[in-house]
């Protein structure tokens, strides 16, 4: 498992924190999820061998919000 923490840009409530929580969620190895609202990150273990980074930045895109880092 690795370490990873993305910077989400478009949080705006805890609405949004849910949101980006959910969709990391679903995808299967991602585990140990932090969405953090006030510094606009979200942190999470995961097998980049189940699941590539670019289907984790890919879900997250797809709630609406943009990803860096």
């Amino acid at each position: 498992m690795e370490q990873k923490t993305l910077n989400v840009n478009g949080m705006s409530c805890e609405h949004c924190v849910k949101a980006v929580n959910n969709a990391l969620s679903a995808i299967a190895s991602v585990a140990d999820i932090v969405v953090s609202l006030k510094d606009k990150t979200a942190s999470f273990k995961y097998d980049p061998a189940i699941a590539p980074i670019e289907a984790i930045v890919t879900a997250i895109t797809e709630e609406g919000f943009e990803v860096t880092g």
